[in-house]
């Protein structure tokens, strides 16, 4: 059964740091590109970072670059979301999200809300 548990999320000021973690079990880690994707209250879900293999090159929204950085460890079959400089707007629920050909998973989400 494959599994992807987001953890780290939660309540900070703006310009304050989270670092959200996504542990996959059921998959091979290694062969998956992996995703963060957030949701705002009444909008669609974005994709705000990726990891790709094989070289493990990243790509960012333009909302989000040069604050946020995307990393994986596959020894521990998880990947980070280091959130820097935070804003309001950066408020939702951000999901983890793993890709490899057909195949598509995704996590249940942890809140991050931005707010003073």
């Amino acid at each position: 059964q494959v599994q992807l548990v987001e953890s780290g999320g939660g309540l900070v000021q703006p310009g304050g740091s989270l670092r959200l973690s996504c542990a996959a079990s059921g998959i091979t880690f290694s062969n998956y590109v992996m995703n963060w994707y957030r949701q705002a209250l009444g909008k669609g879900r974005e994709l705000v970072a990726s990891i790709m293999k094989p070289d493990d090159s990243t790509n960012y929204a333009d909302s989000v670059k040069g604050r946020f950085t995307i990393s994986r460890a596959n020894a521990k079959n998880t990947v980070y979301l280091q959130m820097n400089s935070l804003k309001p707007e950066d408020t939702a629920v951000y999901y983890c999200n793993a890709g490899w050909g057909i195949y598509n998973y995704w996590g249940q989400g942890t809140q991050v809300t931005v707010s003073s």
